[in-house]
């Protein structure tokens, strides 16, 4: 794995703007299932991780506070394999 810090709040809304071809501003807090998979996806590929999360963790990624929290806390274990 890169060591890389954990995605930050700006970090995951640039990251969802991604997806539709959006602006930052364009991204609401409230995260759907395809961008929280795009999610995941860009966040796997910018660190070179495979996420295992379950569906727990998935479930509190419903925000991009929630997102941050979780990817910090997925990718600090990660570091730690």
């Amino acid at each position: 794995m890169t060591t890389r810090s954990a995605p930050g709040r700006d970090d995951v809304v640039s990251m969802l703007a991604t997806y539709g071809e959006r602006t930052p501003e364009q991204v609401r807090d409230r995260i759907d299932s395809l961008e929280l998979a795009w999610l995941i996806h860009q966040v796997e590929q910018r660190y070179g991780v495979v996420l295992d999360l379950d569906d727990d963790l998935l479930m509190r990624m419903t925000s991009v506070d929630g997102a941050v929290v979780v990817l910090g806390e997925a990718l600090a274990e990660r570091a730690g394999d």
